[in-house]
């Protein structure tokens, strides 16, 4: 592996900071997976999950805090532990000198997500939301038609996260769906078309008092008008994405697959080239209103996250995401929370 200069390019000391569901599948594996990672262990005070760490990352170490793994040479670390604690923990691997790759959401309120992206400016250190969905399959396929013009301008985005799984939402320490499937589904939206000056939300309060079933019309300054929606509880999922332009309308039900391959067991490493690479019967369709052509996915690359991240490190390039984009979403996710508490059109704040 080497920078762009041909010059070798040294793998970035990391820690895996959490061992739960999303540091178990969503980021270990890629990190494992990355020649410009090198994962040095695990923090997590489980023993239960210290024994996982065992059996599922050989070579890897456990340690207990994080100044164990300053102390142990680790220069960057991915924090996937409970969402109402990733401000804390970012911001104190922060003043250890720590890089970080935080999981979403970013933060539970636009003020803790300033207050982190503020704090690593201060340190002079590379600082990513783990928005690793901007890599999905179906978003960079979106993302290619707009760049294309093979829909002309967009003028509405409707985008969905519907699922039949409601054991598996999100706990009190989540926040509820907004914040979770939210801070996908705005990130994304934002990404595609640009700020957001206005939204209108809905949602429906579980008996464990989170929110579930959100319906978010978010106004863009462009003119664009994004419909997100986000469930663990609809037993009839809609479709994954219809955008629509003066053009033409992009329709695609099936979702990126990336999840359901790390979830079985597979990674970058195990499949080389055919990593994220979807079927045909998993593409979607162009309708230009007198026909319609399946239209080819684009590969997902959540492979790329950790290799990005990494040079960043080295002062090679910018982190994969801006962290600024995190304030930018929190901003539109908590006009949304006001929104569906109050009935009304909530401005959305300048980041």
């Amino acid at each position: 592996m080497s920078d762009e200069s041909g010059a070798a390019l040294t793998p970035v000391k990391f820690a895996m900071v959490g061992y739960g569901f999303g540091g178990r599948y969503f980021h270990t594996p890629l990190l494992v997976a990355a020649p410009e990672c090198d994962l040095v262990g695990v923090m997590t005070s489980s023993t239960e999950r210290q024994a996982l760490v065992a059996r599922e990352v050989p070579g890897a170490r456990t340690f207990g805090s994080l100044a164990e793994l300053v102390d142990a040479g680790v220069e960057a670390v991915a924090i996937s532990t409970p969402a109402d604690t990733h401000s804390s923990v970012t911001e104190e691997a922060l003043e250890l000198g720590l890089a970080v790759v935080c999981d979403k959401p970013f933060a539970m309120s636009p003020d803790a997500a300033r207050h982190t992206v503020e704090l690593a400016d201060a340190r002079g250190l590379v600082l990513s939301p783990y928005q690793n969905r901007r890599w999905d399959s179906d978003f960079r396929t979106v993302q290619k038609l707009v760049t294309d013009g093979a829909l002309g301008s967009v003028t509405r985005l409707e985008s969905r996260f519907e699922r039949w799984a409601p054991e598996r939402g999100p706990g009190r320490a989540g926040g509820g769906t907004v914040l979770d499937f939210g801070s996908h589904l705005m990130d994304q939206a934002l990404v595609l078309l640009g700020p957001a000056t206005s939204v209108y939300a809905e949602w429906r309060i579980r008996d464990r008092g989170l929110d579930d079933d959100v319906f978010v019309a978010v106004t863009h300054a462009s003119g664009a008008r994004s419909h997100l929606m986000g469930s663990w509880s609809q037993s009839a999922p809609g479709p994954r994405y219809r955008v629509t332009g003066t053009k033409a309308t992009y329709v695609l039900g099936p979702a990126d697959t990336q999840e359901d391959l790390l979830l079985a067991g597979e990674t970058p490493a195990t499949l080389g080239e055919r990593w994220g690479v979807e079927p045909p019967d998993m593409y979607g369709t162009l309708h230009t209103g007198t026909t319609s052509a399946e239209y080819a996915t684009e590969r997902g690359r959540w492979d790329l996250f950790y290799p990005t991240f990494a040079r960043a490190v080295r002062g090679l390039n910018p982190p994969p995401v801006n962290p600024r984009d995190a304030v930018a979403t929190a901003n539109a996710l908590e006009a949304a929370r006001v929104s569906a508490t109050t009935g009304a059109v909530v401005p959305v704040p300048a980041s």
